[in-house]
């Protein structure tokens, strides 16, 4: 063989490697990112779950669950009730209208019936509702306060994922983690949106 033929078969092996690292390179971050975007996807049902809960206990106690235990509590112990609103309206002289109001309390049904029946999520588990998916055992993070808005205090909550698995997430700090509900807002949306 001549030296020609040797480099020839030398710079086509380099080739083949550096084209299968180029390859690879490129597959990992497909293979990353679609194992982050499916992580994400069971935190946000997680948290749109955690949030239905809140929103249910603020309804009974006028107040957002500050932990998990309390809400943990609620979602196995506590009850929602069923209240009927009806209205009458009786016309009175000239076009005028008096309306009357009436409201009727049917009963009752526990939580874990109501929000998180088997024919919603049939493969709920309340012990790891509040566990962050692929985290590790890591919890969500719970706030609850009341923050004073044109003179009116108004209930607020906030849960977050406190680890994200995502880079573009743990940016500032961890500003864009996935979270539901706000620390200064009266909002209950998600920043998934």
């Amino acid at each position: 063989m001549n030296l020609t033929k040797v480099l020839s078969f030398v710079f086509l092996l380099a080739a083949i490697a550096l084209g299968y690292l180029l390859w690879k390179g490129v597959d990992d971050v497909v293979e990353a990112e679609k194992r982050i975007a499916l992580v994400e996807g069971a935190i946000i049902e997680k948290l749109q779950m955690l949030r239905d809960a809140q929103l249910a206990y603020q309804a009974s106690n006028g107040e957002y669950a500050g932990n998990w235990s309390d809400l943990r509590n609620f979602i196995q112990n506590g009850e929602i009730w069923l209240v009927q609103r009806t209205e009458t309206t009786k016309l009175l002289e000239y076009g005028k209208e008096e309306t009357t109001v009436s409201f009727d309390t049917l009963g009752s049904v526990p939580v874990m019936d109501s929000l998180f029946n088997k024919a919603k999520y049939p493969d709920f588990n309340l012990e790891t509702l509040a566990v962050v998916p692929a985290s590790g055992g890591k919890q969500f993070e719970f706030f609850a306060d009341k923050i004073e808005r044109n003179s009116y205090e108004i209930n607020v909550f906030e849960i977050r994922d406190p680890d994200p698995m995502n880079p573009e997430r743990r940016l500032n700090n961890k500003e864009k983690a996935l979270r539901v509900g706000s620390r200064t807002d009266a909002s209950t949306e998600g920043n998934w949106k």
